[in-house]
């Protein structure tokens, strides 16, 4: 499936929002989604569709200033 995360386009395997933050590395738990446009809270990413052509933000705190 071809989705675009964070303004790149990507081939993944992963069917669901985890799925493909666990493919692409990402600390769970650190990190904030989006799924075209919509925030996605964590306890709903499993049970979150993926669908070819989806926009994925994936967002981390950042430190500094």
């Amino acid at each position: 499936m071809r989705l675009e995360v964070n303004g790149s386009w990507l081939e993944v395997q992963a069917s669901t929002l985890a799925m493909l933050l666990d493919e692409l590395g990402f600390e769970t738990a650190c990190v904030a989604t989006a799924l075209n446009g919509v925030f996605v809270a964590r306890p709903a990413r499993a049970d979150t569709p993926l669908a070819d052509g989806a926009k994925v933000e994936v967002l981390a705190p950042m430190q500094g200033g």
